[in-house]
């Protein structure tokens, strides 16, 4: 069975789509990860330029709110904030998590300048939130062997 990871930020707009859509390419096959958002707000047209960019196509993907998955009940193994310290901090409390985690990545909506400047500064964090997604299920399916 598959573990269950969702991944939250603000808007569920950029970096936890971007982390979702890495876990399950990189490692489908041991995990099942989703994405939230605080207030969930539209899906950065950059980011899915991005993404597209490296051949994973985001752009079908809908923002959620972390208080609708929270209330379905359905239960994580990992819940993995991907925001600032203290956005990270109002973050409900999933029952059943055995592990929390916080990996705290710039925000690509954040950044300022023109289009091209924009998408490469996303292409840069999309590259830090990989290298993470990467080492991370390296180490856990290393632990786990």
């Amino acid at each position: 069975m598959k573990a269950k990871v969702l991944f939250i930020c603000i808007h569920n707009s950029a970096r936890s789509q971007m982390a979702e859509a890495f876990l399950n390419q990189i490692c489908g096959e041991r995990f099942e990860a989703s994405s939230a958002g605080l207030e969930p707000g539209k899906l950065n047209l950059t980011v899915v330029e991005a993404m597209n960019e490296i051949g994973i196509d985001i752009s079908g993907n809908q923002t959620k709110s972390v208080f609708d998955i929270f209330k379905s009940g359905k239960l994580f193994q990992y819940v993995i904030t991907v925001c600032d310290e203290a956005s990270a901090e109002k973050c409900p409390i999933f029952p059943g998590v055995t592990r929390r985690l916080h990996w705290s990545f710039p925000d690509p909506s954040a950044i300022q300048g023109t289009h091209g400047q924009k998408l490469e500064r996303t292409r840069q964090i999309r590259d830090l939130i990989k290298d993470q997604v990467q080492k991370w299920c390296d180490e856990v399916c290393e632990v786990e062997a």
